[in-house]
């Protein structure tokens, strides 16, 4: 089994921070790609950023330059720092992890169960 765990979601002003985490646990033989998605009621879960095990990073569009992704390869964590936030930011934000378990097989995908970020203006 596979777990993931977020924290750090809240309620939050415009233009103001938070700093969202997410650790993996379980049968974890190795994690390639880690990253954060958002949804809103109604709408398709989109990425937000995505970060490889070697560190390269992606964004959207609508989050570059205000959101930074991190993660910390020994503590299997992913961390989405968020500044500058706006009420278009408010979502439940998910992270995701592609991972191959120490049982052998395939790559999956594993989610989170989300962490609510409400930004008000």
């Amino acid at each position: 089994q596979v777990q993931l765990v977020e924290s750090g979601g809240g309620l939050v002003q415009a233009g103001g921070s938070l700093r969202l985490s997410c650790a993996a646990s379980g049968t974890i033989f190795s994690i390639n790609s880690m990253g954060w998605h958002r949804q809103t009621p109604g709408k398709q879960r989109e990425l937000v950023a995505a970060i490889t095990s070697g560190g390269t990073t992606t964004y959207a569009d609508s989050v570059k330059g205000r959101f930074t992704i991190s993660r910390d390869n020994a503590r299997n964590t992913v961390y989405l720092q968020v500044n500058s936030l706006k009420p278009e930011d408010t979502a439940v934000y998910y992270c995701s992890a592609d991972v191959l378990r120490r049982d052998g097989g395939v790559w999956n995908k594993y989610w989170g169960q989300g962490t609510q970020v409400t930004v008000s203006s």
